[in-house]
């Protein structure tokens, strides 16, 4: 097939690694892809949030089948204007991207579908954030409730945090303020085609940027796949009282959900709750979902696009485990700094069982051709091993190769599980 993959962050890449692995081969493009990206597939240099721009290249060029990797093409409507041209896409319309661009319309979804979750109250004004945190009590958790790269939440016991995160985010439009949910988290996603949904292989990442979970919310500083601690019959569980109630009911409102739904679940003392819905692929769980899964993933995509997925087994994955750490630029997530040079990238990905997902990189000639990190996060090493502890001696192995001057990264991701 010829495969266009929307995107250039670690997972797009991810994506691209996954079906490059394929045989037989595919042709896969990459807009607007990055510098680790370039060296796996064609790269097109398209606005990827410009529907038209898209739609006309995927027709002129013949493309198969179009991914879409993050959020803004989705709820740009990206999706849509494939569709009426007839490309196979995998990806959900503007409408049932609502999912994940807005918070409330998720929680509404979530009501309506009877999908366990924690109470919320959306607030437009300092007065209603007030009451709502006085209502709800420490730890207080407020959300933006549109798309903001995942550093729109603050989970804090300082009331005048949770007021100046949401003074910040009204003036964008309106917040949650939500009651806290205590308990380990999980990932979880699901493909979707409209009407039947499959399960993939559950992750857990880090959210914080420092050790021991602490500092700053980011958009993730590391991953690890599966989970050995799950109760049995979880993914069940959650496939039959989440992922099928929410598909279900987008459907009944005119709204089918085609693509990636990623459920970010929390396990508390009350079961199973839902902290918030995605509908793309998370990253960095991408990361350490797919190299262990050993179902084509393209069959799985363009069955999904396509309203063919009843019928298909559940996917199957590997034995092995994998871990992933995110190097990030030093001043992260405030106010990164870019531009600087990264080395040892070749002699990272010579370790056994190690690849690297480029995330925000590109090449220059004002360094002859070196790799420069032109954003926040900027790659996740990705480690695979029969165990976790090899796993993550391999991840950090690696890591130790890399220098990014002030680069920074978790020293502790995955060590609950081994130890």
């Amino acid at each position: 097939m010829k495969i266009l993959v929307l995107g250039s962050g670690a997972r797009e890449h991810a994506i691209i690694t996954a079906l490059a692995r394929e045989e037989p081969r595919h042709e896969i493009v990459a807009a607007p892809g990055n510098a680790g990206i370039a060296e796996d597939a064609a790269v097109v240099h398209l606005d990827p949030n410009n529907a038209g721009v898209v739609a006309t290249y995927a027709l002129e060029e013949n493309v198969d089948l179009v991914v879409i990797g993050p959020e803004a093409p989705l709820v740009a409507g990206v999706a849509d204007a494939l569709r009426t041209r007839g490309i196979p896409v995998f990806g959900p319309g503007k409408r049932a991207a609502a999912l994940e661009g807005s918070k409330a319309f998720a929680k509404r979804i979530m009501q309506a579908a009877g999908v366990p979750t924690g109470s919320a109250t959306r607030a437009a004004s300092q007065a209603e954030v007030s009451e709502a945190l006085d209502t709800y009590g420490a730890p207080y958790v407020v959300k933006a409730d549109g798309l903001a790269a995942g550093k729109g939440v603050i989970v804090t016991g300082d009331r005048n945090a949770a007021v100046a995160h949401a003074d910040f985010y009204l003036q964008q439009g309106t917040v949650l303020v939500e009651e806290y949910l205590a308990g380990q988290e999980v990932s979880l996603f699901f493909l979707s085609d409209g009407n039947t949904v499959l399960p993939l292989s559950p992750a857990q990442d880090y959210k914080l940027l420092l050790d021991e979970d602490r500092g700053p919310n980011t958009g993730g500083m590391g991953a690890y796949s599966p989970l050995p601690w799950l109760p049995d019959g979880f993914v069940q569980e959650v496939l039959s009282t989440i992922a099928e109630p929410t598909v279900r009911q987008l459907a009944n409102e005119q709204t089918p959900f085609v693509g990636l739904l990623y459920c970010g679940l929390i396990l508390t003392e009350r079961g199973v709750r839902v902290i918030e819905f995605n509908a793309r692929f998370g990253d960095p769980e991408t990361q350490v979902v797919l190299p262990r899964l050993t179902t084509p993933l393209s069959g799985l995509l363009l069955a999904a696009a396509t309203g063919s997925l009843a019928g298909h087994d559940w996917p199957e994955f590997s034995d092995d485990v994998a871990v992933t750490v995110v190097l990030a630029s030093e001043g992260y997530p405030e106010a990164p700094l870019t531009g600087r040079v990264i080395t040892g990238l070749d002699s990272a990905s010579a370790v056994e069982g190690v690849t690297i997902a480029h995330a925000a990189t590109a090449t220059t000639a004002a360094h002859s051709g070196a790799v420069i990190a032109t954003g926040g996060r900027v790659l996740s090493v990705v480690a695979r091993g029969a165990h976790f502890a090899e796993a993550r001696e391999r991840a950090y192995a690696a890591m130790g190769k890399i220098f990014l001057e002030g680069g920074q990264y978790r020293t502790d991701i995955a060590a609950r599980v081994v130890s």
